[in-house]
């Protein structure tokens, strides 16, 4: 062991925002469980909370740079696939002598394979192109904007989830006009969300940078999203 290797950086938050992070990942899903009709929009009901991961995603990029920012991300798709598989395994398993929830139990639970891929793999890609766009234009934009940065990253990234989610877990079982629908009213929803909350956004992360003296500029970062190093 090196001896005079520097320490790795402890953060007093970093810890904080992943578990929050995670924990806001796991309700959305279950919660998507339901679909909801609000005025003209239809939408699953992990939307009201889903979007606030992607706040999660700026601010750890904006604050922590993008590699920690990877960690979150790995993080979280282990989590969602881990609560998947037990879902799996303990609807597979017969019910104990007179519990009688059991369609009901797979009916909100029991979510298709297709459901499961898609939730993953939408996740994964959005949040990997969520976290990008907002470390390549931290640096272009030289920390200016913000907004900016907050707004273009959800855009693409919400875009790349959203409908991804919605081709693979249901093109060709729903009729395309629903699917589209719902696709498009999701991606509102979502983008609306994060674009009323961008000053919330704002005064998180400026309480961040000022309470873990760190503002991270990803300059020879290795943006691979299956890298492991910090």
């Amino acid at each position: 062991m090196n001896a005079n290797a520097n320490p790795p950086r402890v953060y007093r938050y970093y810890d904080l925002i992943m578990a929050s992070f995670v924990a806001v990942l796991l309700i959305s899903n279950v919660a998507s469980t339901k679909f909801l009709r609000l005025g003209p929009l239809s939408f699953d009901g992990g939307t009201l909370l889903f979007p606030i991961s992607y706040i999660f995603g700026d601010v750890l990029t904006e604050v922590y740079g993008y590699a920690r920012g990877r960690r979150v991300i790995h993080v979280g798709f282990a989590a969602n696939l881990l609560m998947a598989l037990v879902f799996a395994l303990v609807g597979a398993l017969p019910a104990a002598e007179g519990w009688e929830n059991q369609e009901a139990y797979k009916a909100i639970l029991g979510a298709t394979p297709r459901i499961v891929a898609g939730s993953l793999i939408a996740y994964f890609a959005g949040s990997f192109a969520n976290s990008w766009i907002m470390a390549r234009m931290k640096v272009i934009t030289q920390g200016r904007w913000l907004w900016m940065r907050t707004v273009a990253s959800t855009l693409v990234g919400e875009g790349v989830d959203t409908f991804l989610f919605v081709a693979i877990a249901f093109y060709g079982l729903w009729p395309d006009a629903l699917l589209w629908s719902v696709a498009v009213s999701n991606y509102l929803f979502k983008c609306g969300l994060e674009a009323i909350m961008t000053p919330v956004t704002y005064r998180i992360v400026r309480g961040l940078k000022h309470a873990e003296r760190e503002d991270y500029y990803d300059r020879g970062t290795n943006f691979s999203p299956f890298a492991t190093q910090l």
